[in-house]
């Protein structure tokens, strides 16, 4: 398995570690995939229960820590096959900043849209349990009403598609 990048607070690169190195204050990089349908929904799905990291939480379908000799683009582009079995969308650089609450990452999102029904998609089972596409308008009634059910970071990450 390839180190993790660990960068500085200007999300340069200063090094690599292994996985179960990181401390709290090393610093890494993030890749996620919001993926829309043409009726304007957006596919979420729920972490492995095995995961170490909000296990059986919802959160964005695709999103992957960004490994040595990755970038963010080249990571995404991984992790969507890898997850879900994506590989014919054009990925399209969203939004990039950094996150600090739980876990200390910087983040690079990308846009892609398919139509594709659920039963479509390549599950990898590690990672991911299920996937499902919802409304904008009931992600955030969900994630108002059931905050412990999703990911710590994904009210942040709404906010900035809907």
């Amino acid at each position: 398995m390839d180190k993790i990048t660990i960068v500085d607070d200007d999300d340069n690169i200063i090094g690599y570690k292994e996985r179960d190195e990181l401390s709290p204050s090393d610093i890494y990089r993030v890749s996620a995939l919001w993926l829309t349908n043409q009726d304007g929904e957006v596919l979420i799905g729920r972490r492995s229960y095995d995961k170490r990291k909000d296990p059986g939480k919802w959160g964005t379908a695709v999103a992957g820590t960004v490994e040595e000799s990755e970038t963010y683009l080249t990571n995404i582009i991984k992790e969507s096959e890898e997850e879900i079995g994506l590989t014919d969308v054009e990925f399209r650089e969203g939004p990039h900043g950094r996150s600090t609450g739980k876990y200390n990452f910087f983040y690079q999102w990308y846009l892609a849209e398919t139509d594709k029904n659920i039963s479509d998609f390549k599950i990898d089972k590690k990672e991911v349990e299920e996937v499902r596409w919802i409304t904008k308008e009931q992600l955030v009634k969900e994630i108002k009403e059931n905050p412990d059910e999703f990911i710590s970071s994904m009210s942040e990450w709404r906010d900035m598609f809907v």
